[in-house]
């Protein structure tokens, strides 16, 4: 990578002397599913501080619509999860980390259910649908289509409760803090009433979620702009398989209008994929048809569009009908009438669109990051839960997992170490000598680039083109001082785009998310590993955990 993301280390040139510091036992970043829960689960051991960057609901949880993928129903069991995430994976989950998400994971939702969660039920009995590359009908969901609001409201609520822990929104994280030993003691936050300050720490959770708006067409909020993995990077923090980034195959395609989930749910309960010419194409592709695993169904809809030289494809549910439609997904059904779509008429106009951000923070079964500290949870991580293709309804699922297990080995780590400041913070900035580029106008690029070169088809020699056009623009952005969130947002998602390129190049085969038409086969004898990335050393390969390696390393 161009040594203009390596030099850097702190986004801002403030004298630390003159800054207020605030001080905490456990810090959380992050207030979706994942960084809530982990927060719960510290302020057993003292005080825990969750910020987020826009209001507590703004994350990829609350926009979650499909549900939780949990063995709660009869006949379901831990080992056909466990091999439905396995195949869906493409050989790059890690079999230890599945296991425990699996087995754990029916204990979290119940867990939530106690706590005031409300999931659709009949007669007092939840009721479950099945989702792509699923073999059994195990995912439970909230009011048809809002399960992630429904479990955002249930952990504000716990939170709320709960004396121990502190919610500080409309706080950006700007960077984390090491000390001379590399150990993370916390971070430098903006604030916009505050300004610049800083957060000291015993232990620190990332809990910061996606990055989708790397992307032009995402279905993600605005703040998922790769902020954790961009301050992880710059501490010094291993980052795994970083190619690896999930498309969901059916979002609201209106000209002009950003692009909207149409949960898999949908098709989970009987749609199907049509051409622009009433063609149904997917039983022909896989015996699964529209409930293939989504890298699958994207890449069919992708070409089948080439195909028929059209923009989109569509989703057919006339045969659901208006009533069961609205009844089963009111708010997609709202959605759908806001654009004169009437479903028991119209097949929805859909295309594939950057959904979840699978490589992240490599981290062990308890959150540990390879930084002394920080520990990481959710979207941020690369557990090896999800391998090469993540399942649907999966993701809050881990969320909850490991959110529990990072925010006890967080909260114990703190519970037995000071937060108390450091002497002297040093801030590594060169004054540039560069004239800016326009920010928006960067941003807009660089998204519009990422979804040409670095979609759901790839070419090597478009990712090359790519990481020149990127280092470009960092030659005139990552010298920068800013002073809010826009500039800072910009450097995060400059420097995370690059290392999705670095990586993606790397991996020459294609396999789950990561297809590449100039390398289409998978290619296990050289690339059945991951791929470990961090600040000053070159791409590393990792085996991918066996029962047996799992065992071995937990001794």
């Amino acid at each position: 990578m161009n040594n203009i993301f390596q030099e850097r280390r702190y986004l801002l040139g403030l004298d630390s002397r003159r800054l207020n510091h605030h001080f905490t036992d456990c810090l959380i970043i992050g207030s979706g599913v994942a960084g809530l829960r982990a927060a719960v689960e510290a302020s057993r051991f003292g005080q825990a501080l969750v910020v987020t960057k826009d209001s507590p609901t703004e994350s990829n949880t609350f926009y979650a619509q499909g549900g939780v993928a949990a063995v709660l129903s009869e006949g379901d069991t831990v080992e056909s999860h466990l091999q439905d995430t396995l195949i869906g994976g493409a050989g790059l989950c890690d079999e230890p980390v599945v296991r425990v998400v699996v087995d754990e994971g029916p204990r979290r939702v119940r867990e939530l259910i106690d706590w005031g969660a409300v999931f659709d039920s009949d007669h007092g009995h939840l009721v479950f649908t099945r989702e792509g590359g699923h073999t059994h009908s195990r995912i439970v969901h909230a009011h048809g289509d809002a399960t992630g609001k429904e479990i955002a409201r249930s952990l504000l609520a716990a939170a709320g409760r709960n004396p121990a822990i502190e919610l500080m929104d409309h706080t950006f994280v700007v960077d984390l803090i090491t000390d001379e030993r590399d150990r993370c003691r916390g971070v430098v936050a903006w604030r916009k009433d505050h300004g610049v300050f800083i957060i000291w720490a015993g232990a620190t959770v990332l809990a910061s979620g996606g990055a989708g708006q790397l992307y032009r067409e995402s279905t993600n909020p605005a703040v998922a702009t790769a902020d954790g993995h961009a301050i992880a990077w710059r501490a010094g923090a291993t980052l795994s398989d970083m190619e690896m980034v999930q498309f969901h195959p059916t979002t609201l395609y209106v000209a002009g209008a950003s692009r909207a989930l149409i949960t898999e749910a949908v098709r989970g309960e009987g749609a199907y994929l049509i051409d622009r010419n009433g063609e149904r194409f997917m039983p022909a592709l896989h015996p699964q048809a529209e409930l293939a695993p989504r890298d699958i169904v994207s890449r069919a809809i992708v070409q089948r569009m080439e195909q028929t030289h059209s923009t989109y494809v569509q989703l057919d549910c006339r045969h659901i009908g208006r009533q069961t439609f609205a009844r089963r997904f009111p708010g997609i059904y709202e959605l759908l009438e806001s654009f004169d779509i009437d479903v028991g008429t119209t097949p929805i106009p859909v295309r594939p669109a950057a959904h979840y951000m699978i490589g992240g923070l490599k981290v062990d079964m308890d959150g540990r990051t390879t930084v002394p500290g920080l520990y990481a949870c959710g979207e941020a991580t690369a557990s090896g839960l999800h391998g090469a293709n993540r399942l649907g309804s999966n993701s809050l699922l881990e969320g909850m997992v490991f959110g529990a297990r990072a925010g006890a080995a967080a909260g114990a780590e703190a519970a037995g170490r000071s937060n108390a400041a450091m002497g002297k913070l040093e801030v590594a900035i060169k004054r540039s000598e560069r004239t800016p580029l326009d920010i928006t106008d960067v941003r807009n690029s660089l998204r519009s680039l990422m979804g040409r070169n670095l979609g759901v088809e790839r070419e090597g020699a478009r990712m090359t083109e790519s990481a020149e056009i990127i280092d470009f623009w960092a030659r005139y952005v990552m010298d920068k001082t800013f002073t809010d969130p826009v500039g800072w947002e910009l450097q995060n998602m400059l420097t995370v785009s690059r290392l999705l390129v670095a990586s993606a190049m790397r991996r020459t085969e294609s396999r789950g998310v990561h297809y590449r038409l100039d390398h289409p086969q998978t290619d296990d004898a050289n690339w059945q590993c991951h791929l470990d990335v961090a600040r000053g050393r070159e791409t590393e390969l990792r085996p991918v955990q066996t029962p047996k390696a799992g065992r071995a390393a937990s001794r």
